[in-house]
């Protein structure tokens, strides 16, 4: 198969990548160290890399910026980095992607925890989170040759040990079985399923 990774040096992203890569043709793609620079935020930038990279099989989103702070001093522009990075980022992959995938191929995106379970200063995150999840479901009834689409949704991960604190009580999950969630998604035979990694 072929799978592009988008956010393939990041930490779920270089693990996702490592599990794939010994039996698949993967090209990893980012905003800056791969093999292809993708900026999610811009329309223009999707059709380019969807242009270099032509057809595919699969797709994994592990990338997509969201305003982590305080609800009392948000502002619109702030908001608005996790609804055109991570939310519209990832949706357009999608909306853009449907022309260059292969039949029955996949999309797999990220959401994460906040959908369900927010934290302290993470409206912003919570929102983007459950808006994904919900376009996965509505977008897995209307992909046409059998195209699949998922999202994983995992909680806070063991690497990134700089979040901890802000997640008070949450056990974090191990990069392992987060990683197997992308595998599942991409390889079985599943769709409209938000993988809870908790």
């Amino acid at each position: 198969m072929k799978i592009l990774i988008i956010g393939a040096t990041g930490t779920i992203g270089k693990h996702v990548t490592a599990a794939l890569q010994k039996d698949h043709e993967v090209i990893q793609a980012g905003s800056k160290s791969s093999d292809i620079q993708v900026d999610i935020s811009s329309t223009e930038s999707i059709e380019n890399f969807y242009k270099q990279v032509g057809k595919f099989d699969a797709l994994i989103c592990a990338a997509g910026d969201a305003h982590f702070g305080p609800l009392a001093f948000m502002k619109d522009t702030d908001f608005r980095t996790g609804v055109n990075s991570k939310l519209m980022g990832q949706v357009n992959l999608v909306l853009i992607g449907q022309q260059y995938i292969n039949p029955k191929g996949s999309f797999t995106l990220t959401s994460g925890a906040l959908a369900d379970d927010p934290i302290v200063m993470g409206a912003n995150i919570s929102t983007m989170n459950a808006a994904i999840n919900g376009f996965v479901k509505g977008a897995a009834i209307e992909l046409e040759n059998g195209v699949r689409i998922n999202a994983v949704s995992p909680d806070v991960v063991e690497e990134s040990t700089a979040y901890f604190s802000y997640f008070p009580g949450h056990v974090p999950v191990t990069m392992s079985r987060v990683t197997q969630a992308y595998v599942k998604s991409a390889l079985g035979g599943q769709t409209g399923q938000i993988y809870k990694v908790l």
